[in-house]
């Protein structure tokens, strides 16, 4: 699905990432982790064309990041809607906006959330607000999600819902790549891991093969991997 190949991009004043070769497969679900500032973000808009490279390339499919807009559905750490806006107002734009959004599973989804289709956004909690978030960017229909922090500040009680809505809503055919710092609430979803510490890949594992050969849980060695770099700085 996506084809990262000698990835580079520099800041003036931090670090970016650094020569980054990585395959995404198709039906995978893998988790994007590492501390915050290690370059998750930077990468995920890079694979988005949100971004340009220094160096190196990136294909989704056959095609680049910027002709590839038709083939990912992105939930960024920010919101982007206006908190005026109510989830019929979102619909409709994300209809006219996405050939490939389904309303019907939308509307399902808020259902389940337990959200209303005339609630303004400003009127929403935060958890509240994750989940219309995620309700837009799972009810399109395509080959490639990305979910960047998407429960970041979020209650414990909301995280379960969110993760369930995830794993209704996800095609197994797709490949869905999660960015986050909270991998125990988050890893009994993965099939692949990456952790990344200071714009380079560090690890690239599958997760059943990590648990067994490491005896640990994916949070478990996650703690134990970055340990031994506490009190060292990071930078997004």
């Amino acid at each position: 699905m996506v084809n990262v190949t000698n990835l580079t991009r520099r800041y003036h004043t931090r670090r970016g990432i650094e020569n980054i070769n990585l395959v995404l497969n198709e039906g995978e679900i893998i988790g994007l982790l590492g501390p915050n500032g290690c370059g998750k973000t930077t990468l995920i808009k890079l694979i988005m064309g949100l971004l340009q490279p220094d160096e190196g390339e990136i294909r989704i499919g056959a095609f680049h990041p910027n002709e590839a807009y038709s083939m990912v559905s992105y939930l960024p750490e920010q919101t982007y809607l206006g908190v005026w806006m109510t989830m019929d107002e979102a619909f409709s734009i994300f209809s006219s906006f996405y050939q490939d959004f389904n309303r019907q599973k939308a509307e399902q989804m808020l259902a389940d959330f337990r959200l209303e289709l005339k609630q303004p956004l400003k009127t929403m909690s935060k958890g509240m607000q994750e989940k219309a978030h995620l309700t837009l960017v799972m009810s399109r229909d395509v080959p490639f999600y990305i979910l960047d922090e998407p429960m970041s500040g979020i209650d414990p009680a909301s995280r379960e819902s969110i993760l369930e809505g995830i794993l209704r809503n996800y095609n197994p055919g797709s490949t869905l790549l999660i960015s986050t710092h909270l991998v125990s609430d988050v890893e009994m979803l993965f099939d692949r891991v990456i952790f990344m510490d200071e714009g380079t890949i560090r690890l690239d594992r599958q997760v059943e093969e990590l648990r067994s050969e490491e005896g640990k849980s994916v949070d478990g060695y996650f703690r134990q991997f970055f340990g031994s770099l506490k009190g060292e700085s990071y930078v997004r």
